[in-house]
């Protein structure tokens, strides 16, 4: 199993090394709309050269970064497109649940370091963390709605940083994580180390911190750090199906509810500050959603835990 893991370690960096294509959902019938922050939402189409993608499927949107010819490393453009991908589908009343991929059978190598090496003036990051962007770019967001990856390949450095911003990550049988910029002294300052010890707990992720080393599917699955484990190729197809399944269900609870997960995990002093921020917010769907949901099941809409 390690053998095998420090052998996908080695071909991060084989000039060889050739990237799975991606099955992107090509037995979905779903009609699909090229969606852009930056170019003014639908129809924007996917011009060549665009470091970031977006197709919009009903209420929900894919994001893609597009750099597969440096397995999706982040630069300073592509980081500010990502930001604005994912601004702007927080803001959008219309769609309810994001899924962030890479193209080209990779979700993301981290920052692009031969891009840093090579630069002459000095890399301006914001100091304060509520007044600016991360530098992978959406890492300092707290999303209203959910966010799922779906990880292909090599998801490590920052790239494992922008998984652990997804509220869930479907993630395929040969795809690699792990704090690989160990090697390099390059910082987790996108959030790694702040999410992955709420994840997978301080132990765990202590051990993937400080060694660097890679963790496959398998092991991501038994850590929690992977939450679906799909065959090579379906990772998009599988998080686009849970994004709609996620998206038919009424979504100012589920928001409550999960913003409520969101504040006890991270916000609150206290259980009993975490139980009052629960209440408080949560009596507020009883009228909205609760009674008209409480009607449908006496009418059998759900009856044997039936899903839509």
């Amino acid at each position: 199993m390690m053998l095998k893991h420090f052998r996908a370690l080695g071909q991060v960096f084989a000039a060889t090394h050739q990237g799975r294509i991606l099955s992107q959902c090509g037995s979905m019938t779903l009609k699909t709309k090229h969606y852009s922050a930056s170019t003014g939402g639908e129809d924007a189409g996917t011009a060549a050269g665009q470091t970031v993608v977006s197709e919009r499927r009903g209420s929900v949107v894919t994001v893609a970064i597009n750099r597969p010819e440096v397995r999706n490393a982040v630069n300073q453009e592509t980081a500010g497109r990502l930001l604005e991908e994912l601004q702007a589908f927080d803001n959008d009343p219309d769609l309810n649940v994001a899924v962030l991929h890479g193209k080209g059978g990779n979700f993301c190598a981290g920052y692009d370091l031969k891009m840093l090496a090579n630069q002459k003036a000095p890399l301006k990051l914001e100091q304060d963390v509520t007044k600016g962007p991360g530098p992978m770019g959406p890492s300092r967001l707290q999303l209203s709605k959910p966010l799922i990856a779906a990880v292909s390949g090599f998801a490590v450095a920052g790239g494992l940083e922008l998984a652990l911003l997804a509220d869930l990550r479907v993630v395929e049988e040969s795809a690699v994580m792990g704090v690989f910029c160990r090697r390099f002294g390059v910082p987790l300052i996108d959030g790694g180390t702040v999410r992955l010890p709420r994840l997978i707990g301080l132990s765990r992720a202590l051990d993937l911190i400080v060694t660097g080393r890679p963790i496959g599917a398998q092991e991501a699955l038994a850590y929690g750090l992977a939450n679906r484990v799909v065959p090579d190729g379906q990772a998009l197809q599988a998080a686009v199906q849970l994004a709609e399944q996620i998206s038919s269900f009424p979504q100012q609870c589920l928001r409550t509810d999960r913003s409520s997960a969101v504040y006890s995990c991270y916000d609150a002093q206290s259980f009993t500050q975490a139980m009052q921020y629960e209440f408080d917010h949560g009596v507020q769907v009883i009228q909205a959603e609760a009674i008209p949901g409480a009607i449908q099941f006496s009418s059998g809409a759900g009856r044997g835990g039936k899903f839509p």
